[in-house]
């Protein structure tokens, strides 16, 4: 036994410990190289076949699966060689999207709501996806996959009003813009409580499987999600019962302000979050609107097919603000999105459809101010219900209405009781 002075002898001859602190290589004024990050040449990864166990491929994990080359070719065995009208109308609804987020971000800066959120170079993402589910499959996603709702035809004006939070917002402005619930469109409501929607997919692709049914889960989080709790207890529980649900990380770089790095960037891969929980794993290019296609529809027919869940990161960038409340340039560098190795979604989309000959610029063009006015007609006919900043659309009663499926008494006591109060001041705000 060494003696307790030999001990702190040793101790005293090592260094002092440190603590390690992330920190992004950009900031505001710095010069922009993205030489390090690793993109392989399109179609270089294989595919394993979807009843492969998941333990037999965690190398695509570290890698990434593409299918565009830099000459618009889909090449390599994730091509899921998709028919020229399916890719006129994932390019036209990726347009859609962008048009869609442009006119609701001038919506927000000119006060007629209070809140927004773009998804410019994440359109792939949701829009590949929703072609490639099922339209019965049910979607639980984050607060920026509006791609989902519009691919699934969910009418914008809809869309709008609740933006608007106005008489015709079906959830009586209950909920802050952006955060839609669509159960026509298979669209679970949205919370701003990061990654609550993770375990709740599982449930439902539990309760799915124990039925019976053929219908799976898909649900999507940013990459900071992934240090949640609800992520590692939904992933727990996907593999423990072999749910049928796709679990989508969009690693777009940045939180609200934080870097990749702060979730843990910087030691391993988001798709790597999989292996550790024997789930499979893939990583793909978010802005190859094919290899989101493909992986999607791989990891849709393993689930289908009782192999198990799988987990995507999608790696793709946040081109602008997180929201209307953020100021990007307060925390990164201005010359980020235009030095983004994966390019643009809609411009790589265009230049595969040009290069089958099925496409041009000027039919490019004539749709894209098709999409714009077709989002510019669903504005003015959701403004016809009013905007939130005019102030508050609902009667003030109805904010006891679809908490429980029966009102209990004591409620029914204090929506009379503020109706009472309501009307006796001379206010407006009670149900005539």
């Amino acid at each position: 036994m060494p003696e307790e002075s030999d001990v702190v002898d040793a101790l005293s001859n090592l260094k002092p410990l440190s603590l390690h602190v992330p920190e992004p290589k950009f900031r505001p004024g710095d010069a922009v190289d993205f030489a390090d990050v690793e993109v392989p040449a399109a179609g270089s990864v294989r595919r394993p076949d979807t009843l492969a166990p998941a333990q037999d491929f965690t190398d695509l994990a570290y890698t990434m699966v593409r299918v565009l080359d830099e000459d618009g070719q889909a090449v390599g065995p994730w091509n899921p060689q998709l028919s020229p009208d399916r890719l006129r109308r994932m390019l036209r609804d990726m347009a859609m999207v962008r048009a869609f987020d442009e006119r609701m971000f001038r919506a927000q800066r000119q006060g007629k709501t209070s809140f927004y959120m773009k998804s410019l170079g994440e359109e792939a993402v949701a829009i590949a996806a929703a072609h490639a589910l099922d339209d019965e499959d049910m979607c639980f996603p984050s607060y920026r996959q509006q791609g989902l709702l519009i691919a699934r035809g969910c009418p914008l004006v809809d869309m709008m009003n609740q933006i608007y939070s106005n008489t015709g917002d079906k959830l009586q402005g209950k909920q802050l813009p952006i955060m839609y619930s669509e159960k026509r469109f298979g669209f679970f409501s949205i919370s701003g409580n990061l990654t609550t929607q993770y375990p709740q997919a599982v449930g439902w692709a539990m309760a799915s499987a124990s039925k019976g049914d053929t219908r799976i889960a898909a649900t999507w989080c940013g990459e900071g999600s992934t240090a949640e709790g609800d992520f590692h207890s939904a992933l727990t529980f996907a593999t423990v019962y072999r749910a049928p649900v796709i679990f989508n990380v969009v690693n777009n770089q940045w939180a609200i302000s934080s870097f990749s790095g702060f979730a843990g960037a910087e030691a391993t891969t988001f798709a790597a979050r999989a292996i550790g929980y024997g789930i499979a794993g893939l990583r793909v290019d978010g802005n190859d609107a094919l290899a989101v296609y493909a992986a999607t529809a791989w990891a849709a027919e393993r689930a289908r097919t009782n192999a198990g869940p799988t987990l995507i990161e999608h790696f793709t960038y946040r081109a602008e603000g997180h929201s209307t409340s953020d100021d990007p340039t307060q925390y990164r560098s201005a010359g980020e999105p235009t030095a983004w190795p994966l390019g643009d979604p809609i411009r790589r989309l265009k230049d595969h459809l040009i290069a089958l000959g099925e496409w041009d610029e000027d039919r490019q063009a004539a749709m894209d101010r098709e999409v714009a006015e077709a989002v510019k007609t669903a504005q003015k006919e959701a403004e016809k219900n009013g905007i939130l900043g005019h102030g508050l659309h609902q009667p003030l009663d109805t904010l006891f209405d679809g908490v429980f499926e029966e009102m209990p008494w004591h409620l029914r006591e204090q929506r009379q009781q503020m109706i009472d109060e309501e009307t006796a001041s001379g206010r407006p705000w009670a149900r005539k």
